[in-house]
């Protein structure tokens, strides 16, 4: 026998058979699904499967942050796949004494003095924005820097190891960079007693290293293999123990290796010529665009001007038949005499002249090239060249390929033959010199190295973007060694 139960005994489940109870179970949710069940068994089968449908959907939709997560990581590798068309770059890491322990020992890199303030800020040097209030704008004074003109060793070296393109897996590279500071190795031995073996020693050294440790230099002879040189081509190129300079370019493991120089000979297909390092450092594409309004609004009272001293060695040195054109023009031209070290890495003085005229006059420096090219142009001013070496043949990748259309060329002979160059200066009309101008301004910002990380600008490529891109698509796409 079961046993009892307080609770009183269910009722028998009738079939409604009045309207009074009819409304009462149908009302009921439980009813419906009940009769649903007992009569339509299939139509019930589907409408659990709709209801399943309608769960996931809703259970996806509440996790956005797993599908977007996915969807970003696609997009990013898209957009790294795509910012890496010509390949990927990989960055040796070489013993410290061939970098590292030169910037260590910036008090003994020059006989003068020591270069510790123009190698700080990873090759910026110090900032220069107390000096330029009232000449920049105010919210760019912090990206200016007493920058030195042989900085980009240690300027590329900062970039490359931060630049989206590179690998850490050398079997994916398509580049190999030697961040090697040539430039400062031989720098301290220019202007003293030194031997050819002393001037020679971080070269071989470093040659010897890449031959012993790597397979990958040995298996393209370097051809893959690119570096920055932080001085001219010249100081490379020591033919004879007793002559200037090393003969690291000379050298027979180097001759299929792709150089970076601030000056290029313009018959070896392996210099490549970047931009001399400017004072100005953006690094926003906020503070490039601020710039360039800047420069291209400026108001310009001067017609020309001409930034440099003589060099009272030189038999009929050129510059100082331009101070004499400047001065016998005041009105139309400003001289900034940097007799001495006085326009070392720049002056405010500089920017400020070249902001106030529509021209700059650019003959060669101690080589073909000089910096002042870049410290005119960066100003918005349109520059004048007497040696075709001294631009058109030295950036190709960075400056327009006509040079008309954002230069004035005047052969140097006409010069000293009398011709003069306020004349050719007056002939341009005022469409003329904004046309030229705009040209130079649109040139910015492959003429800058930024003050920025992996990326970039995103969409505007630097100096340093054009200059990788270039050595990527020339190795991707040039004769291959293999």
């Amino acid at each position: 026998m079961l046993p009892s139960s307080d609770s009183p005994a269910p009722e028998p489940l009738k079939r409604p058979n009045s309207s009074s109870n009819l409304s009462k179970t149908t009302n009921n949710p439980l009813y419906s699904v009940h009769i649903l069940i007992s009569t339509h068994p299939r139509t019930w089968l589907l409408l659990s499967i709709i209801l399943l449908q309608l769960f996931l959907l809703l259970t996806i939709r509440s996790l956005p942050s797993a599908t977007t997560t996915a969807a970003s990581a696609a997009a990013a590798a898209s957009s790294s796949a795509a910012a890496c068309e010509y390949g990927r770059v990989y960055v040796y890491d070489l013993p410290p004494m061939f970098n590292k322990e030169l910037v260590e020992n910036c008090h003994d890199l020059n006989p003068w003095g020591s270069r510790c303030d123009a190698l700080a800020n990873d090759g910026f040097g110090r900032s220069a924005g107390a000096a330029m209030a009232g000449i920049v704008p105010e919210n760019l004074t912090s990206r200016w820097f007493w920058t030195d003109q042989f900085a980009t060793e240690l300027i590329f070296h900062r970039r490359v190891l931060r630049h989206q393109c590179r690998t850490l897996d050398p079997d994916s590279a398509t580049a190999f960079y030697l961040p090697f500071y040539a430039g400062l190795a031989v720098g301290k031995f220019l202007w003293s007693n030194s031997t050819a073996p002393e001037r020679d020693f971080h070269s071989r050294a470093l040659l010897l290293w890449a031959q012993h440790h790597h397979p990958y230099w040995n298996r393209s002879n370097g051809w893959d293999h690119f570096i920055t040189l932080g001085r001219i081509t010249w100081d490379f190129r020591r033919s004879k123990d007793e002559d200037w300079g090393s003969s690291f370019i000379y050298m027979n493991q180097m001759k299929n290796v792709t150089r970076l120089l601030i000056e290029r000979n313009p018959w070896d297909y392996f210099d490549v010529g970047v931009p001399y390092p400017t004072g100005f450092h953006p690094k926003t594409q906020s503070d490039l665009h601020t710039w360039q309004h800047f420069v291209r609004t400026r108001r310009r009272d001067l017609l020309f001007s001409f930034a440099g001293a003589t060099r009272g060695a030189i038999r009929n040195d050129f510059r100082g038949v331009l101070l004499r054109h400047c001065y016998d023009e005041p009105d139309a031209c400003r001289v900034v005499d940097c007799a001495g070290t006085r326009c070392a890495n720049g002056t405010a003085d500089i920017l400020k002249t070249f902001l106030g005229s529509d021209f700059c006059l650019q003959p060669r420096g101690d080589s073909f090239t000089r910096r002042s090219i870049f410290d005119c142009m960066l100003a918005g001013s349109i520059p004048v060249f007497f040696w075709r070496r001294t631009a058109y043949y030295q950036y190709e990748w960075f400056l327009p390929v006509e040079p008309g259309s954002y230069s004035v060329f005047i052969d140097r002979n006409e010069v000293k033959n009398g011709t003069s160059i306020r004349g050719v200066l007056e002939r341009f009309s005022r469409e003329d010199v904004r046309r030229m101008r705009n040209k130079v301004i649109d040139c910015i910002p492959k003429l800058v190295y930024a003050d920025v990380d992996e990326g970039g600008f995103g969409g505007v490529r630097d100096a340093f973007d054009v200059a990788v891109d270039g050595v990527l698509r020339r190795f991707s796409e040039g004769p291959k060694w293999r």
